[in-house]
């Protein structure tokens, strides 16, 4: 009997075996893939940038010029550094690998990022307010502590989970699952998944429908990341000769928030399913073409460089670098010993550190590293757990303030949850900065103590919000602890949320951007 076991256990091991399946890539190659990854972000991003959210719910015509010349690349590095947080963000994650292992603690990279010289936006920024005041991963991604949790931003730092993890998808899902969630929530983390698995399947195959359609996979098929980006294959599908009939199609069913309080009730939509079917849009459409694929995912607008950047990297890293056409590499090699602004690495430097990560992961997976090859113990993609934010929250509401506080400001509504949208500045630039108290009560009671810096790069994103109110009438009270004639606190809109939809009527007045009350 002892045998017989033995024997099933040794064969169920034989098969086990038999079934992993490995894909060998010579080191020259690996290398070369790792760069054109690299480079196709940057690449995209530089000529998107100019287009960033100009072209908000409209498609870019072709008869709009968007500038490429020789030294474009590096001008736009030195002059206007800012633009590349798609890179700078990856680059303080990949610096925490190289400095405390591929096993760097969660916190280790959260405040990395949270203390880094550089802005923010959106979930990004409200992470790291988050982090600063102590509210830590996942929390910080969480949507009930991030209104932008939805948003695209950690989508646009993923591609060093997938260049680090060739042939992985699993493990670079791993690596989104830690990192993701210092930022984002739901479908926000969904949009690092899905495109970091892309970049995996681009170490293995040059077929852009297979890679977009495995990477797929990892995506629970009940969220509505998922079926986004199944109607843009879906759509591809039906108009495979007119990528303006799916933007058409994908603008009339996924443009309208819900979350990001600056999206709800305009045409700005920066969330991440969205932007994602645009850079799955310009890969389809594209057929494996870089100036079609760069050219698509830019003129479909709303984040017209972050989008080229992660189609760019994806298609870079199934090209790789020296397949990537001269005319996108113009000027390419005087930019790449630049130092990312608040960084100490440059291009030429990732390339390195990427590929010394991606041989390291690759060993720790399976795999093996012989003399100049390379053998990948290949992943079927794993779908990764269902999340969804905002459940049961729909905007119905939006009152339009812009006023200064000098000491209270109070409003009714009726709902199950409220967004108030505030800054706090400085009203001279040479005043030195303050943090402006607030306290917000709600019915009465006291909800929140809030700072609120009038820095910038510590600010807090919105004033106050509250997802999670018994469903009715409520007062809300602002008041301003601090009062200080030389900064102000001023609120600007708030949005009104209940746990059922509007009319369609009210849909209808919102989305052409009537409001439908005013509150001084």
């Amino acid at each position: 009997m002892k045998k017989a076991i033995f024997y099933l256990v040794l064969c169920l091991s034989l098969s086990a075996q038999a079934q992993q399946k490995f894909f060998t890539i010579s080191k020259e190659l690996l290398q070369d893939k790792i760069k054109g990854g690299w480079a196709g972000q940057t690449i995209g991003v530089t000529f998107g940038g100019p287009m960033e959210f100009r072209y908000n719910g409209t498609i870019i015509n072709e008869y709009q010029p968007i500038p490429w010349y020789d030294g474009y690349l590096r001008k736009t590095m030195i002059e206007n550094p800012g633009l590349y947080d798609d890179l700078y963000m990856d680059l303080t994650f990949v610096d925490v690998l190289e400095k405390e292992g591929l096993d760097a603690p969660v916190e280790s990279h959260a405040k990395a990022y949270a203390n880094a010289g550089y802005a923010l936006w959106h979930a990004n920024q409200a992470g790291r307010y988050n982090i600063l005041h102590q509210i830590m991963p996942p929390r910080s991604g969480h949507w009930l502590h991030n209104p932008h949790a939805d948003c695209i931003d950690y989508q646009i730092e993923c591609d060093f989970a997938g260049l680090m993890s060739p042939g992985m998808p699993n493990t670079a899902s791993k690596i989104s699952d830690r990192i993701g969630h210092i930022m984002n929530y739901g479908d926000g983390w969904y949009g690092g998944v899905f495109l970091g698995a892309c970049y995996t399947l681009a170490f293995t195959s040059n077929n852009i429908e297979y890679i977009i359609n495995e990477a797929l996979k990892t995506i629970p098929k009940q969220s509505e990341y998922y079926k986004c980006i199944a109607d843009v294959i879906k759509y591809y599908k039906l108009y495979p000769n007119d990528w303006k009939k799916t933007w058409y199609a994908l603008q009339e069913r996924w443009s309208d928030d819900v979350g990001c309080p600056d999206g709800v009730y305009t045409p700005f939509n920066i969330d991440a399913k969205l932007n994602s079917a645009y850079v799955v849009l310009g890969l389809l459409y594209g057929k494996g073409d870089f100036t079609k694929t760069i050219e698509i995912t830019t003129r479909c607008g709303q984040d017209a460089d972050c989008n080229p950047s992660s189609a760019c990297g994806i298609l870079g890293t199934m090209l790789g670098y020296s397949k990537i056409p001269a005319y996108w590499k113009l000027g390419l090699k005087d930019a790449e010993d630049i130092d990312f602004k608040y960084t100490t690495i440059s291009l030429n430097d990732v390339y390195g550190i990427g590929m010394k990560h991606a041989l390291q992961n690759i060993e720790r997976n399976g795999g093996k590293v012989s003399g100049t090859q390379v053998s990948i113990l290949l992943q079927k993609p794993e779908v990764v757990r269902f999340e969804q934010s905002f459940e049961n929250t729909y905007p119905v509401d939006k009152i339009f303030v812009y006023q200064s506080l000098k000491d209270e400001y109070s409003f009714d509504f009726e709902g199950t949850g409220v967004v108030i949208k505030g800054v706090a500045e400085k009203k001279d630039q040479t005043t030195k900065d303050l943090v402006l108290n607030t306290e917000i009560y709600i019915d009465g009671k006291l909800m929140e103590t809030v700072e609120m810096p009038t820095e910038f790069r510590t600010r807090r994103h919105e004033l106050f919000w509250n997802y999670e109110l018994p469903k009715g009438k409520h007062k809300v009270v602002v008041k301003l602890l601090n009062p200080s004639v030389q900064h102000d606190l001023r609120v600007n809109d708030i949005i009104v949320y209940n746990d059922t939809p509007g009319t369609e009527a009210n849909q209808k007045i919102y989305r052409f951007g009537q409001p439908k009350k005013f509150k001084p």
